[in-house]
């Protein structure tokens, strides 16, 4: 499950549960475009069909004659394309902010590339 907040073809996403960890931890922000070219291995906000009221965070593993088989990054703790299905795409995430990005300790992650460990627990 996201919040979400809309800015324009602009969204910016908090992550609230842990199937993609540790890409992405609850309490992060994901800065996410509309319209933005997918490609394989991006992470996207999307809706599946079988449950079109819950927006999620996944990553995009293939395009399929009827949308996108999404995959999540903890598989044990979250539901993906294995459970629901192809799903449909709504935006792509271009920007990472941790959360507690206001500490000193805080550093900023671009998505698609892998993370480093880090000592912070970010």
């Amino acid at each position: 499950m996201v919040i979400v907040r809309t800015l324009l073809s602009w969204q910016r996403i908090r992550v609230t549960g842990h199937s993609m960890t540790p890409s992405l931890l609850p309490g992060d922000w994901l800065l996410v475009r509309h319209g933005a070219p997918v490609t394989p291995g991006s992470v996207v906000l999307a809706r599946f069909g079988s449950r079109p009221d819950l927006l999620v965070v996944k990553r995009a593993v293939e395009r399929r004659p009827d949308g996108w088989w999404l995959g999540s990054d903890n598989a044990v703790a979250g539901s993906d394309s294995r459970d629901h299905g192809t799903a449909e795409v709504l935006a792509v995430a271009v920007r990472l902010w941790p959360r507690g990005a206001g500490r000193a300790t805080a550093r900023r992650r671009w998505l698609g590339a892998p993370l480093p460990p880090s000592p912070e627990g970010l």
